[in-house]
Parts: C-alpha cells; structure tokens; sequence
C-alpha cells in the first residue's frame, strides 16, 4: 500500500514576526470599527497598512471579504507588485488593492496606511462642486489640507496610480470625485480616527446644505485657520490618541474574533 504524506500548513501566526502579527490584529480592529460605524459596501473598499521591518510590502483584506469579516489571519500580505508573499490559497490581488493602496506605499514612503471608502456622506460630498465646506467642526480638521481627484474612471488601470499621485500632492486626505474618500497616515489609528472626522464632516455638510441656498452659515476664513491651527496643536489627537484606545475596547466589546 503506498503512503501519502501530508504536509502540514503553516499557520499564518507562525509564519509572520511577532510586530506584523500585532499590526494585523490592530488593522482588522480597524476593520470592525469601522464597519461598526456603517462603514460598508459589500466586498469593496479597502484599508492597506505597511508591514512592520518589511516596508515593500503591505497587509490587504481579501477582495471577497466585508469589513465586518475580517480578522488578523485572513490579511494578505502582498509585495507592491500585487504577488501574495505568504503561503495562502490566494496569490495576487488585483484593481483597487493593487493600484491605490500598494502604488500609494510603493511611491509615498512617508505613509504607513491608506484607507479608502464609499461611504454615502462621502460620496455626496465627493460630488460637490465646493467640495468639503468648512461648514462645521468636523470639517475644520481638514481646513487646507484636502485635495480632490477628478473621476477619470475606475481604478483598475496601472495609469490611475500617477494621477493619483500628482493629486494627492504629500497630502494625506483627497476626495475622489464622483466616487469616495481617501485617508493617509503614519498608522491604522490615525486613517481610523481621521476618516470618522471626515465622515461626520460629511454628513454634517449634507445636513446643513439640505436647509437650502443662503440657510446656512460658514466660519469665516480667520476663523478657520485658528481653528485649524487648535487642531494641529492637539498633537496626540491627530495620531489616534484617546479615541484609538477607545476604538479598540469597542472592537473587544463587539467581536473579539478579530484577533484570531
């Protein structure tokens, strides 16, 4: 009778170092936060992050998985070309995961993470010709830094990633016209906490314009910029601070599978 040997997988824990395992438990946390907050649109949207010691590569969800579903485990962790490094049943990622995401951190190495969404606030936004208004404090975080992406179709195309480059100009926060958000950052934290400003930004500017034409009012542009200026100054709120913590005892309170 002839023996068949069979080999045992790997678990993803035990192929990775001890730092990416800590960064991909942080970033499906990330994950379930945010679709806590209705962060979600089916299978799409993605939020990519820089492996710790490995900066040519990045942890993505899978493309057929909610945010909602994902844990540390089920990561991908891919090189900037779009090949899957670790030893998984998948072994490439294609459109937005590879085109926005890793060209993002192949071209920016100032950034660690990159989160992009469809949320309806955003989109509504994203679709305004005045883009984000300063129209309430939310929005004052934001003064001056946002850019915006004109559509020039999907991003499924490797000549997207240039233009969106060029548009994003070191920047950290862009609107993508007629499509969605993209928020940067050193860290999971900072994309969380930062897109939830935005989001709320967002929905507040659709609230107010819905008053009407000459119903609403906007700080003016000293006003603004001290406000901004406040901001900037909270130092450790811009990097998550307080609220990260808080968004991981909400994660723990919610789900504690995302760790697995």
């Amino acid at each position: 009778m002839a023996v068949q040997l069979v080999t045992k997988r790997n678990t993803i824990r035990e192929q990775v170092s001890a730092e990416e395992w800590a960064a991909r438990v942080e970033l499906a946390a990330g994950h379930r936060v945010l679709a806590h907050y209705g962060v979600n649109d089916l299978t799409y949207n993605h939020f990519g992050l820089r492996v710790p010691g490995e900066p040519n590569c990045m942890l993505i969800k899978r493309r057929d998985w909610m945010f909602s579903e994902v844990t540390a485990s089920s990561l991908l962790k891919v090189d900037f070309d779009g090949n899957v490094v670790t030893d998984t049943d998948v072994k490439r990622i294609q459109g937005g995961a590879l085109i926005i995401h890793a060209g993002l951190l192949k071209h920016r190495p100032d950034l660690n993470a990159t989160l992009h969404t469809h949320t309806v606030a955003g989109m509504g936004v994203a679709a305004h010709k005045f883009g984000l208004l300063p129209i309430n404090q939310h929005a004052i975080r934001f003064y001056g830094e946002m850019k915006y992406h004109e559509f020039e179709g999907f991003e499924f195309d490797d000549e997207m990633t240039p233009k969106l480059l060029r548009d994003l100009d070191g920047g950290k926060f862009m609107l993508l016209r007629n499509h969605g958000t993209l928020v940067c950052g050193g860290s999971v934290a900072e994309c969380v906490v930062g897109h939830h400003f935005l989001e709320v930004a967002c929905q507040g500017q659709i609230a107010a314009l819905s008053a009407g034409e000459g119903n609403y009012t906007l700080p003016g542009k000293a006003a603004c910029e001290y406000g901004h200026s406040q901001f900037l100054a909270g130092g450790a709120s811009l990097n998550g601070g307080k609220d990260w913590a808080a968004c991981l005892r909400l994660a723990e309170r919610l789900d504690p599978s995302f760790k697995e």
